[in-house]
């Protein structure tokens, strides 16, 4: 079956991430498709005219793929914003059709953030594949992200095993263990999910700002602190010079109420726009 997204679509732009950044078992590109499990389901999304193919074509795990797509993201109001802001005019212009993937399962999406808190993105990688190849399910060639039950039932021990710092280990089994209703939060404001995500042990401000960029697709959301952001709002807004967080925030007013599709299109460019 076909997914259909809005025209322009650039398949390969949008998933470029799956491909840079080396094999992710839970979202694996493979010859030329990305292969991912939904509700249970190996599907394959690949490159089709009007939007994806998804194959097999079952109705109930394909209802998933368009949020995964970023379908939600307002994409002709980011281009009429970016028109009119010469720093950010010609990033759009150069990847025309990207629209960033979303990992909508606030549990797969909160340990990924912990995982990334300060240490390099390979290393990220490694310990999310170990993580995932050890408590996960394999289904076809990709795997189901770990659950939140399974990962209820283990010892940080088991998650030190994998490369995890002690504090990880502890703030992952914190969150597997809390009481707090992830599938709730989307439903709430954004102060209100930031209190409750930030109440827990190892969740600060810059996890909840990705929380709110890449999980809920919240349209404003711009995570002022991260570090490869400020490193692309150097290069592309302060002529090469790093900005403080405080320079950072403040740049992103202008992309207002569009700042989550900027700060995307930031970061995809630091990686396919050559300097």
């Amino acid at each position: 079956m076909i997914v259909g997204l809005p025209a322009p679509y650039s398949f390969d732009l949008s998933l470029e991430r799956y491909r840079t950044f080396g094999p992710d078992p839970a979202a694996l590109w493979h010859e030329g498709g990305l292969h991912r499990v939904f509700r249970g389901v190996e599907l394959r999304l690949e490159a089709a005219p009007h939007g994806v193919r998804v194959e097999p074509g079952d109705e109930g795990p394909a209802a998933d793929v368009p949020a995964f797509l970023g379908a939600a993201f307002d994409l002709e109001g980011f281009r009429a914003l970016a028109a009119h802001d010469s720093d950010l005019a010609p990033i759009v212009g150069a990847l025309v059709g990207f629209r960033p993937p979303i990992v909508s399962d606030p549990w797969e999406a909160l340990v990924g953030a912990i995982t990334s808190q300060q240490v390099s993105l390979q290393a990220a990688l490694a310990i999310r594949r170990r993580f995932v190849e050890r408590f996960g399910r394999r289904v076809g060639l990709a795997w189901e992200f770990p659950s939140r039950e399974r990962v209820a039932s283990v010892e940080p021990e088991e998650l030190l095993a994998l490369g995890f710092s002690r504090r990880k280990s502890l703030y992952i089994e914190g969150l597997a263990r809390s009481d707090l209703d992830l599938g709730a939060l989307a439903a709430l404001p954004d102060d209100e999910v930031k209190a409750s995500l930030t109440a827990l042990p190892g969740i600060g401000e810059w996890t909840a700002d990705w929380f709110f960029a890449r999980c809920l697709a919240r349209p404003d959301a711009w995570p002022a602190g991260d570090l490869g952001l400020r490193k692309a709002v150097g290069r592309f807004l302060f002529g090469g010079r790093d900005p403080s967080v405080e320079e950072t925030r403040a740049a992103g007013v202008r992309f207002s109420p569009h700042r989550n599709l900027a700060a995307h299109y930031l970061l995809t460019g630091m990686r396919v726009i050559e300097p």
